[in-house]
């Protein structure tokens, strides 16, 4: 259990003339996590303005990223890092302008040549309508009171027409629309389109200019479609060119305009004055001292910083501030390992900055869970194996978690197998086997007891079974079903208890051991003698019921006193509502049976599967045949149990972190420190002139 590192507030305050200087020290110290300035905070003071660089910066980047869209460059296209100072030489050269010159051409083309297709398309769509009319092209235009109104109806209008003083045409055709072209005067144009309306007319325009047949017309068109498509797939080969000239450049360029415009906005945070800036500022309280230093000496005595205070815990320091000192930003403080494990809790929330980090539980518990669930050897080896390759390519925070989870969680169950279950691929190493407990000693046509080296660090349990005594070493997961049910049960006792003090813990750093008490002391009482209670009572009816007033009177009693005194606070604290939270109390206790029953089902299917396969291999089937049907069962049936854990178990493993440990003590909501800093990835400083980079930055 950890909490956020410590943080004190600092003012920094200087000049404006050399307020650039000052931005670049600032993120050269990577420490400073500034606090925004509000309208009116300070008299004399007002937000300041961007720099004049800033306006400039961002029309470029907005070209750029302009530009990597419609060349296909996101951040996952790989380029080669450039040099910070030819990258800057090349935008101040104006290259990035030179460079949408050059792909706007290409795209302005592309553009003009859809916009061709577009119109030839809706042209061969007419000139198939007017192909099924008999009727030349020239012949629809060029009278004076005489209209041609054609187009598509759903259904035959030629009785509708026939009453009207003109000539027609309706084409049908078994599947689509009808054709049909009226000749009619001019006069009778709306009395025409009315009859057809009827039918659900779509009127269609004739290309005008055009004669001869639709056949032929209809030709002409499609061959120049199909001219107007190679000119597009020349565009495209051109786009493709210039993607591969500029895509170095522009990811580049995106990288250091990006930062540019950062920079050139930070004035829009601070305060400032006619000829001044003041920035109040978080750091961590083990580094100001050091931050002072370097911002003073850094631009020669400029800047002055002035220590504040240091944040503490209680929520009475919180409520002395003003409201936009209120918020101490988080920094995490985990280990080398629990870092790893920060992006599960962040999924939650980030930890506010007067309470416990959760991270370092999970880093704990969630591989330990996973790894009592899976609980074989077998299993184990291929975990850690996938994890290992996971953490060595795997990016994406995403896969990175899960990689951790696999590789840790695999080293668990690989010492949950070997030292408890005893236990590889769903059979155990040594102990009597029987049809229902095959053992690796009687696959190898081993004597029970020939790996006995198990029997010395497994535990050992004898049962009757069919009227013989079984030996098994090792716990058997579809055997010792009360063991494991028990031992679940005692580790969610424990974690929860985890929580409960948690919370204590959290109440106490902020309001004093008084206000804790009151508000969580009641709770963990109640807990501890709900425990004891429940553990009496089953015990005895589980045995001898007598043996509540004997052997188990004391926890049942003291059980009993603690409840009571437990629900009396919590009364006193939260009401009289609060008692009905205490069946919730069980119920997250017997949450953690699911430890033990995933278990149980990968044993279950693992027994299965080897069950149906060794029949195959030396009973139904033998020879080949049965060995190649009884492997293929048993390496099928074990990937998929495989597949299966790492959902099943990782799942389950992560819910009781989130849903039973978490929500004990967890609030969330708070603000994660981000200090001023630049990660370079596609550009770099050449390795001369990195003691420059500050003052080259802009």
């Amino acid at each position: 259990m950890s909490l956020p590192e410590s943080m004190s507030r600092i003012v920094i305050a200087g000049t404006k003339a050399h307020m650039d200087e000052a931005i670049e020290v600032l993120y050269g110290a990577e420490a400073v996590h500034l606090i925004d300035h509000t309208v009116d905070a300070d008299e004399g003071f007002s937000i300041g303005s961007p720099r004049e660089y800033s306006s400039k910066a961002s029309e470029r980047l907005l070209k750029v990223r302009s530009m990597e869209k419609e060349l296909g460059i996101n951040k996952h296209t790989k380029t080669p890092s450039r040099s910070v100072e030819e990258i800057k030489s090349q935008i101040k050269s104006a290259s990035v302008e030179s460079a949408e010159d050059e792909i706007m051409k290409v795209l302005d083309r592309r553009n003009d040549l859809n916009q061709r297709i577009a119109a030839l398309n809706t042209k061969k769509n007419n000139l198939e309508i007017l192909q099924m009319l008999p009727v030349d092209l020239e012949l629809y235009n060029g009278f004076k009171s005489i209209v041609a109104i054609v187009g598509t109806v759903a259904d035959d209008p030629s009785e509708a027409i026939k009453a009207m003083d003109a000539e027609f045409f309706v084409a049908t055709r078994k599947k689509g629309p009808t054709a049909v072209a009226i000749f009619a005067r001019n006069s009778d144009r709306d009395k025409a389109i009315s009859s057809l309306s009827a039918y659900g007319f779509s009127e269609i325009q004739v290309p005008t200019g055009s004669s001869g047949t639709p056949a032929d017309a209809l030709k002409a068109v499609e061959a120049e479609i199909a001219e107007t498509e190679a000119g597009i797939a020349k565009v495209e080969e051109d786009l493709a060119t210039l993607k591969e000239k500029h895509q170095a450049f522009l990811r580049a360029s995106d990288e250091d305009l990006s930062i540019t415009v950062e920079k050139g906005e930070v004035p829009l945070r601070i305060a400032t004055s006619e000829y001044s800036f003041v920035i109040d500022a978080w750091v961590p309280t083990k580094r100001v001292e050091h931050v002072k230093e370097k911002l003073e000496k850094d631009t020669d005595g400029r800047m002055y910083v002035e220590f504040q205070e240091t944040r503490g815990r209680k929520d009475a320091e919180v409520e002395a501030v003003e409201k936009r000192f209120k918020t101490a930003p988080t920094k995490m403080n985990n280990g080398e390992y629990s870092t790893g494990y920060e992006y599960a809790t962040k999924l939650v929330d980030v930890p506010k900055y007067q309470e416990i980090d959760p991270t370092i539980l999970i880093a704990l518990f969630l591989p330990m869970f996973f790894g009592f669930m899976v609980g074989d050897v077998g299993y184990a080896i291929p975990f850690m194996v996938l994890g290992a390759y996971g953490l060595k390519v795997a990016k994406g925070r995403d896969w990175r978690i899960i990689a951790r989870v696999l590789f840790f969680g695999g080293i668990w169950a690989f010492v949950f197998g070997l030292l408890f279950y005893g236990e590889c691929l769903g059979m155990h190493f040594t102990g009597t086997y029987s049809p229902t407990g095959i053992t690796w000693e009687h696959i190898f046509g081993m004597e029970e007891g020939a790996l006995g080296a198990f029997s010395a660090v497994l535990p050992d349990f004898i049962h009757a079974e069919g009227g013989h005594i079984i030996n098994h070493v090792g716990v058997g997961k579809l055997v010792e079903i009360p063991l494991l049910l028990k031992l679940s049960v005692y580790i969610g006792i424990v974690h929860l208890m985890i929580g409960y003090i948690c919370a204590f813990i959290n109440l106490k750093m902020r309001h004093g051991f008084k206000h804790a008490f009151m508000e969580q002391g009641g709770w963990i009482l109640a807990f501890i003698g709900l425990v004891m209670f429940c553990y009496a009572l089953a015990s005895a009816l589980i045995g001898d019921m007598s043996t509540l007033m004997t052997e188990y009177m004391m926890p049942f009693a003291i059980g009993i006193v603690l409840l009571i005194v437990g629900c009396a606070i919590n009364i006193k604290s939260h009401g009289g509502m609060s008692i009905m939270e205490l069946p919730g109390i069980v119920g997250n206790i017997l949450s953690y049976t699911r430890l033990a029953a995933i278990g149980m089902s990968k044993a279950g299917m693992a027994l299965a599967f080897n069950y149906i396969a060794f029949i195959m291999i030396y009973d139904s089937m033998g020879g080949i045949l049965g060995l190649i049907l009884g492997f293929a069962v048993f390496l099928i049936g074990h990937l998929m149990i495989f597949f299966l854990a790492i959902l099943s178990a990782g799942l389950h493993s992560l819910r009781l972190q989130y849903v039973e440990l978490m929500a004990k003590f967890f609030v969330g909501g708070g603000k994660e420190y981000a200090p001023l800093k630049i990660t370079r990835k596609k550009t770099h400083y050449e390795p001369l002139k990195t003691e420059n980079k500050t003052k080259t930055e802009v």
